[in-house]
């Protein structure tokens, strides 16, 4: 197996609405932000190499939205998802499988594109399935009032359109499960959003998280820092005092999707609770 980080674009955010109630005298100390309060954001990905299989967890925003709506997220930095499949050697057409920790746009975005006279819109990974499951689905194809503007239908419906769509299987309880039919464990979690999936990869010797948006930066590990955007916050706070504390337990190597200065990180216990431990490169740790 060979695992390697995906970038699939930078953009920003709000920097209030990415800490909740935190106040911006404490979050900006971590994650500054510009004259418009909007802090630096990523939108990266995983590449999974094992034998015949090449799976892509998550896709960022991909390119087929409006000029207005890209305008909404002040897009910056020159990365892109097929030219940083390109750094390590592979094309979209090479991908066998898109895993999907949830379905919000800067999650799948990319796994839609327009067809070739852009009447409609076709899969970007001809050769792949994708993988979802039941309840995410159910919540993402009928959404709340609160999620409707992060769950676009032509981000989604082309899925289960194309016929390459495919459910992931859930453990009857909350913990890892060894094994999946993505070929890795998943950690689920609910108060982001409903059954958000965290793949969870043993790699020489060492267990990789994908932090997905229960980790979104370094500067979300104090327990209260807790995005805006998060549908049940006070269950956010209990999944991430469980998982951040096995973290520390046992040396996991947490890689953060939308951390644009951060790519990879472990944790430890401190008296004022689990805290960064240490920073590390992707090419230093992965390959």
């Amino acid at each position: 197996m060979k695992l390697y980080t995906v970038e699939s674009g930078n953009f920003k955010l709000d920097g209030g609405a990415m800490f909740g109630v935190v106040p911006k005298t404490i979050w900006n100390k971590t994650n500054p932000a510009d004259e418009n309060n909007l802090i630096d954001m990523a939108a990266r990905c995983l590449l999974v190499e094992d034998g015949n299989r090449l799976t892509l967890i998550d896709t960022g925003m991909g390119n087929k939205q409006s000029e207005k709506f890209f305008g909404y997220y002040s897009l910056w930095g020159n990365n892109d998802l097929d030219s940083s499949l390109a750094k390590h050697g592979f094309h979209r057409d090479d991908i066998t499988d898109v895993f999907l920790t949830h379905l919000h746009f800067d999650h799948s975005g990319g796994a839609i594109q327009w067809n070739k006279d852009r009447t409609g819109y076709e899969p970007a990974f001809k050769n792949a399935h994708f993988w979802t499951n039941d309840n995410h689905w159910e919540w993402a194809t009928k959404p709340n009032a609160r999620e409707k503007a992060s769950f676009l239908p032509e981000n989604i419906m082309p899925m289960h359109e194309s016929g390459q769509l495919k459910f992931i299987t859930r453990p009857e309880t909350g913990d890892f499960k060894a094994e999946t039919e993505a070929g890795f464990g998943v950690l689920f979690a609910d108060g982001h959003t409903e059954k958000q999936m965290m793949p969870v990869i043993q790699h020489n010797g060492k267990t990789f998280v994908f932090m997905a948006d229960l980790l979104p930066t370094v500067g979300h590990l104090p327990l209260p820092y807790v995005m805006g955007y998060d549908t049940r916050p006070l269950l956010t706070l209990d999944e991430k005092s469980k998982f951040l504390n096995e973290a520390a337990d046992k040396g996991y190597y947490l890689i953060l999707g939308h951390d644009a200065h951060n790519e990879i990180i472990t944790v430890q216990h401190t008296d004022k609770g689990v805290r960064l431990k240490e920073v590390l490169r992707a090419d230093d740790v992965l390959m």
